[in-house]
């Protein structure tokens, strides 16, 4: 009897050690809850559009294709820039040839029939000079009337006056334009010039090219549809920029400083695990919940946005798959 009872308080004892011990351990586990919080994959997407109005001739890839930078993915028809193409290339010969005009200066019959007649006014005004002496010498021995005299006096004047007239003229024939005039000339080839080059920048993106390495996701027109300036025409995923983007509540920020590592789950990849590196943290403009700090007072919680890329490369990543982060508190 005396060793049944010592064996039914030992049972008693190994039972309520036991039930302390899972009590313990259970307290303990609830203390410390799993959060999961689920991110998203993102990538950069460039919209592609160009300068050129017109209609599309023909697409080079089609939805889901990777291309490289510089691959051709688009080409656009436009007679009407092609026009203005060659209607700034004739403005710009006019204005060249004009300049080249200006540049020759005067055409050489003009600088003759110039020379011709200041050779002619120098003539007469050797031959009224000689004149006018002779009636001066016989004015002064009253030969002559005062009338014939103020006469000849004036022919003299006017054939210096007309001598030097000639001059000037011959002068300014033989220079050539003025140098305003040579300026202006060469302005309105730049001008043209710079038509010519404007057109033909507009015209490069006839042929649009990928600006960087990527996949096509949507093309958003069809062959021979018209396109404006600007309008969409296909968009591009960069692959290689693909990051996980977090809403973060404001108490979870610890687990995401900046340049910190996290490991996230990835189920459409067969649940892989892949480590990533927060380099973005910015707050979202509104609060994301209200959650009670004290019993007697309450705060808001703000919402941070986190991104994150992977350190290690995951050709099978793709954007709009989920990332799944627990959190051990």
């Amino acid at each position: 009897m005396e060793i049944k009872n010592k064996l039914l308080a030992r049972a008693f004892i190994i039972g309520l050690t036991l039930i302390v011990l899972v009590s313990i351990i259970g307290i303990i586990m609830m203390s410390r809850t799993q959060v999961i919080l689920q991110g998203e994959i993102e990538a950069t997407e460039i919209r592609i559009s160009g300068k050129l109005p017109g209609r599309i001739d023909s697409f080079w890839v089609a939805e889901g294709d990777w291309v490289r930078k510089g691959d051709t993915l688009v080409s656009i028809n436009s007679p009407e820039a092609r026009a203005k193409l060659q209607q700034a290339s004739a403005m710009k010969d006019v204005a060249a040839f004009q300049n080249e005009k200006v540049d020759e200066g005067t055409r050489l019959q003009i600088i003759r029939t110039a020379e011709e007649l200041w050779n002619k006014s120098k003539s007469d005004l050797q031959l009224a000079q000689t004149t006018y002496q002779r009636i001066e010498r016989l004015y002064q021995d009253s030969v002559v009337s005062a009338q014939r005299y103020d006469e000849v006096n004036a022919i003299y004047k006017a054939a210096i006056a007309a001598e030097r007239a000639a001059h000037q003229q011959y002068l300014l024939a033989k220079a050539g334009a003025q140098k305003q005039d040579k300026e202006s000339a060469r302005s309105l080839v730049d001008a043209a010039q710079g038509s010519v080059s404007e057109v033909e920048s507009v015209l490069q993106d006839a042929w649009l090219t990928a600006p960087m390495n990527g996949e096509i996701a949507t093309i958003y027109v069809k062959q021979g549809e018209l396109v404006g300036t600007g309008t969409p025409i296909m968009n591009l995923v960069v692959m290689e920029n693909c990051h996980v983007v977090l809403n973060v509540r404001e108490d979870y920020l610890p687990f995401f400083e900046m340049g910190q590592a996290f490991v996230g789950k990835i189920p459409a990849i067969g649940n892989k695990e892949m480590v990533f590196k927060v380099y973005y943290i910015s707050p979202l403009g509104s609060f994301a919940t209200w959650k009670s700090s004290k019993d007697n007072s309450s705060y808001d919680m703000r919402t941070f946005e986190v991104h994150a890329l992977p350190l290690e490369e995951a050709h099978n990543l793709r954007p709009g798959m989920s990332v799944l982060i627990t959190l051990q508190q």
